[in-house]
């Protein structure tokens, strides 16, 4: 994004980190200036729990937080227009709608060369309300929330949003069908996250359509860039770069990571990801892990149970697993992640068994295989909670897949005890097993997650809560009036409307609902082929 912008000529772009101290000043990386100077903030947001991080920007930028508080004349003059993105935005943008001017919902390359000069041309002429109904008229992915109005029932939740005259109800999300150089890393530095690691994308969206994975419904259709893209992004690196990332491994045919691999082998590269689809360990890609020093590699069975991974339709069995994990001690990677979720859909007790099991086994095929090689093998059981999210078929599902009376409070705290008893369970599971250890997250985070995903306009009243006090969530949430079980823990029908109706991903309701009663039955959905399928109705009818 930050290349995007700058390629602009009549644009300059510079970044604020949020300070760590709460009286340290926020100013640019690049020239000092104070956030309030700029007559546009561009924020980009991936992840829930990171709201919360733009409302505390925000103020201590010196920027209104909320939206209706910002002047209505020339933006410049008026103060600066607050423009958001990224996935979660397009995901569901509600919670955030109260501190926004305008989203920009979907994939940002269609939709930048429209927007910039567009800003440009009406920079300290046009008032802001004008300039926010002229490109929510003329941009695709354009959305105001002030000209937009949520209808609710008695009880507080939404079951409609109104729109300006002349606007349409719905935004539809703006994508880039296809690229010629993939996107990949733009500023390389020891000091950030992913060090001087070169990432690169592989395409966006995933054709496996797992019920619970976001990225897999809201990318729609799934577009993997060929290996002519994927290469010409590669090859924009300094020489001196020999570490790459490939960001979207688990969904990239075997052949096209088979060319990539040799691509990268034959340019003296070492290979970095997030996780690897068991089924697709082969070939020359065992050859690079090999030879890139990796140690350690991870992979997501995600359900806990063969059944129970047919009820997410991950489709993974239980020698797939096995099979990868022969392989991968093969190549020298004697580390092992596995990557679980708890609280799904019809869950038992049962299921984890099964998957303290599948542990036992990986160990049993890792450890013979290891010592030929005079390596101790150990192997991570890495566990998260379940939170539904919006677009996905287990949307209509609530938080730890209890079945509980819809709304009731003190669901929340049944919940989090049912999760913590099955982290409890898993844990006292693995204590006997040499060389096998296990992390988790924290059930009452991903509740809090959970809110956030499923929430409305309701909850910015909670962020800013937060922001301005210090208080924690849930006493945030007290203040205002709200309960986790309104959002989180909460079983939508069929026909229900939900907040995050308003952006228009062209998927069919009624196909989500259909997808989220087959995992009730454990059944399965082939990979979405877009030369033929029109299931969903991302491709038409």
């Amino acid at each position: 994004m930050y290349s995007l912008l700058n390629d602009h000529d009549e644009l300059v772009c510079e970044r604020f980190f949020l300070p760590l101290g709460t009286n340290a000043p926020l100013r640019s990386f690049e020239s000092g200036r104070p956030l309030a100077d700029f007559p546009f903030i561009f924020y980009s947001i991936s992840f829930e729990h990171d709201y919360l991080n733009l409302a505390r920007l925000l103020l201590v930028g010196g920027v209104p937080l909320f939206a209706e508080e910002r002047s209505d004349g020339p933006i410049g003059a008026a103060g600066p227009l607050v423009i958001g993105g990224g996935v979660a935005t397009f995901m569901n943008p509600e919670p955030l709608a109260p501190f926004t001017d305008l989203f920009l919902l979907g994939e940002a390359e269609p939709l930048l060369p429209q927007l910039l000069p567009f800003l440009a041309e009406h920079l300290e002429k046009t008032p802001r309300s004008d300039l926010l109904f002229l490109l929510s008229e003329k941009l695709v992915g354009a959305y105001a929330p002030s000209l937009h109005s949520p209808v609710s029932d008695k009880e507080g939740r939404q079951i409609d949003s109104l729109p300006a005259k002349g606007l349409p109800a719905r935004i539809k999300k703006a994508t880039a069908m296809a690229l010629s150089k993939a996107a990949h890393s733009q500023l390389l530095s020891p000091a950030a996250e992913f060090s001087s690691l070169y990432l690169t994308e592989l395409g966006r969206g995933c054709s496996r359509g797992c019920r619970f994975c976001a990225a897999g419904f809201i990318y729609r259709p799934p577009r993997l860039w060929d290996a002519d893209a994927v290469i010409k992004g590669l090859e924009e690196r300094s020489s001196a770069v020999k570490r790459v990332g490939l960001l979207g491994m688990e969904m990239a045919k075997r052949e096209e990571l088979e060319s990539l691999s040799s691509y990268l082998l034959e340019s003296g590269c070492s290979l970095s990801f997030s996780s690897l689809r068991a089924d697709r360990i082969s070939g020359p890609l065992l050859k690079l892990l090999g030879k890139s020093g990796l140690k350690s590699v991870a992979i997501a069975p995600d359900g806990a149970s063969e059944r129970l991974r047919r009820v997410i339709n991950k489709n993974l069995t239980e020698e797939d697993l096995l099979l990868a994990a022969e392989r991968l001690v093969d190549a020298g990677l004697y580390k092992l992640k596995l990557y679980l979720m708890i609280g799904l859909p019809t869950e038992t007790m049962a299921d984890l068994q099964e998957m303290l099991e599948l542990v036992k086994k990986i160990r049993e095929r890792m450890l013979p295989r290891g010592r030929a090689r005079g390596r101790l093998c150990e192997i991570t059981l890495s566990v998260n909670c379940f939170a539904p999210k919006p677009w996905t078929p287990f949307q209509f599902h609530p938080f730890a897949g209890e079945e509980l009376a819809v709304g009731e409070e003190g669901n929340a705290a049944i919940a989090i005890k049912s999760l913590k008893a099955k982290i409890d369970f898993l844990r006292k599971g693995v204590r006997s097993e040499a060389n096998v250890r296990m992390n988790h997250d924290k059930p009452e985070n991903v509740l809090f997650q959970a809110v956030l995903a499923r929430g409305d306009r309701r909850l910015a009243t909670v962020l800013a809560t937060m922001a301005k006090t210090g208080v924690p969530w849930k006493q945030a949430m007290r203040k205002n009036g709200l309960r986790p079980e309104t959002f989180a823990i909460y079983q939508y029908g069929k026909d229900d409307y939900f907040p995050w109706n308003i952006v228009d991903h062209s998927i069919k309701q009624d196909y989500l609902w259909q997808e989220y009663q087959k995992g009730f039955q454990a059944g399965t959905t082939i990979a979405c082929d877009t030369s033929i399928c029109r299931r969903c109705g991302v491709c038409g009818d």
